[in-house]
This record gives C-alpha cells, structure tokens and sequence, in this order.
C-alpha cells in the first residue's frame, strides 16, 4: 500500500486558476521580421529558397498556431528575386491568421503570409506588430 498522495505537494499548495479562453481562435494580423540568414545557414546553395519558403511556413505556424499555412505569391517572389542561392538575409512578413472559408476544411483557422516591402537597411528597430484589420 503506498502512502504517496495522489497530489503533489506542489498542486496541493497553489490554488488553482481559472482558465481564461485560449486567444487561438481569434482573427489578428501581426508583422514580423524574420532573419533568414540564421534559418538557412549551412544549407547548400540550391536548397537556400525552398528551404526558406520551409522556414517561414514552420515560423508562421509556431507564431499563429494554425498547421495551414499559405505562402503569398508575391512573398514566394521576394524570396526567389535574387535566385535560389540569393536569399534575402532579413524578410519582414505580415502574418494574418483568417477564418477558413471551406467548411468541409478540417482546420477553422489559416495563416496567410504575405510581404512587407523595407528598405534594403531599414531593418534596425523594428519590432512585432499588431496590425489593425479592416474587418474590425
């Protein structure tokens, strides 16, 4: 017969916390940079823009938690501007998690990623930002 309580002794010590409703499920749009020259590091040079469209969809679905993500044409674009080798080293990208039209979809929510133009050195400062939709 064990004489351990079922409970730790720390879950007996701390009261518990009402669970506040998970901010997952709603609509938001916020602007990222990412820095692709990290991402891509060690990978050979024809693998570079395939492999950053790979690395902005992985970031885009740890941000915005939704496992559909859809990549713009023109932030494909961006990327593959200076060939398969020339990535650029930072992206700023707009990650706007929608509704999903399709009802028969088995995900609710999408993540669409898009570009935001900055110039070549105009990077320094920036921070993540919330971007006010129009369907507000």
């Amino acid at each position: 017969v064990s004489t351990q309580s079922t409970w730790s002794t720390r879950e007996a010590r701390m009261p518990r916390k009402e669970k506040k409703a998970s901010t997952m499920g709603e609509v938001v749009t916020r602007e990222y940079t990412i820095n692709m020259h990290k991402r891509l590091h060690g990978i050979g040079f024809k693998y570079r823009a395939p492999r950053a469209v790979k690395e902005i969809k992985k970031f885009a679905e740890k941000q915005m938690g939704t496992k559909d993500v859809r990549i713009d044409t023109r932030l494909n674009k961006a990327i593959w501007a200076q060939g398969v080798r020339g990535v650029p080293f930072r992206m700023r990208v707009r990650l706007a998690r929608l509704r999903n039209e399709d009802e028969d979809s088995v995900h609710k929510l999408y993540t669409l990623v898009t570009h935001v133009l900055i110039a070549k050195g105009g990077f320094k400062g920036l921070q993540t930002e919330n971007v006010e939709t129009a369907t507000d």
